[in-house]
Formats: C-alpha cells, structure tokens, sequence
C-alpha cells in the first residue's frame, strides 16, 4: 500500500508546479514502503520478493484499492463541484491523502503495539510520526483548499471506509 501510495501521489503531481509538500510526501511514502519491504525480507525473503499476485494477500483488492479510492473520490468532485485537469487531480489528492492519512492514523498504532507484544524487533515509530505530519500537512492544504473542506473530507473518509471493509473481508475469504 505505501509503494501504491508513492506512485500515485507521483503520478498525481502537476507537471510543472510541484510543491515541496508533494515531494516531501512522495519520498516519505517511498521510505515507508523500502523500509517495510525491507523487513519482509529480513523476516522471509521468499515471502515477499515482489508484488506480483501469487505474493498478495487479495491481490486484486490489495492492488486497486487506492485507485478505486481516487476514482470515487474524483467522481464526486465532479459531480460537486465540477473540477477537471489538473484542479481535479490536486483536489483528490488532498482528500484521497486525508482518508489514507487518518486510516494510518487508526491503523499504525495497532500495527506497533502487536510488533511490541509478539517482541519484533521490526517498529514502525518512524512511520507513525511520518503519518502523523502527513495527517497535519492534509489538514492544512485542505482549509486553504475550501471553507467546506469538512464536507468533503467526511465524503472521502466514507468511501474509504467502506473500500477498506472491502478489503477486510477479502483478506478474511484469503485467510
């Protein structure tokens, strides 16, 4: 998820006016995903050795939920506000980002707690504080965005929400 999430917030980058925040987010993204493919490899490198399907847990939802995120997130853009090119594409990417944001917000602590109870010598600190900021850079961008920024934002959290839930209960029918 975190690779998936560096290459999109790449992709969703404008051509000419990139912002130190993007870059910043791409590379930290980029991080999160080396370090965690990293320490796979450390635990099994056969486990994992890439990200092909035969070594996902439901591949086709672990691969295409951040893009079905971004679909939803751009069709309800245009159809509330009526955004195109390349206003379309930061829009989405400031509330795809604050859904993704808040999930790893919910989501990493729980992750380094289990890491701490089984006596892991893997931690995911770093990427906590990382996601934290993150979270912060969203919340700003999104009120220099719009007033009605929350609305928007609450959007995007359900939609991730129940693309989420969908994931679960694929890896439940994997497990």
């Amino acid at each position: 998820m975190e690779n998936t999430g560096a290459r999109k917030i790449s992709a969703s980058e404008h051509k000419t006016a990139v912002t130190l925040i993007i870059l910043k987010h791409a590379a930290e993204e980029h991080r999160h995903a080396y370090y965690l493919k990293k320490q796979i490899d450390k635990l099994s490198p056969v486990t994992c050795p890439d990200y092909r399907d035969e070594y996902l847990l439901a591949p086709g939802e672990s691969r295409f939920y951040l893009n079905k995120l971004d679909v939803e997130v751009c069709r309800y853009l245009k159809a509330t506000l009526s955004l195109s090119g390349a206003e379309l594409r930061f829009a989405a990417y400031l509330l795809v980002t604050y859904a993704i944001e808040v999930r790893a917000d919910a989501l990493y602590p729980v992750y380094q707690e289990v890491l701490e109870e089984t006596g892991s010598k893997v931690n995911v600190k770093s990427i906590i504080l990382e996601e934290e900021g993150h979270l912060e850079e969203m919340l700003h961008q999104l009120r220099l965005f719009s007033t009605e920024w929350e609305q928007f934002a609450d959007v995007a959290v359900e939609i991730e929400t129940r693309l989420f839930n969908d994931w679960l209960q694929a890896l439940k029918i994997v497990a």
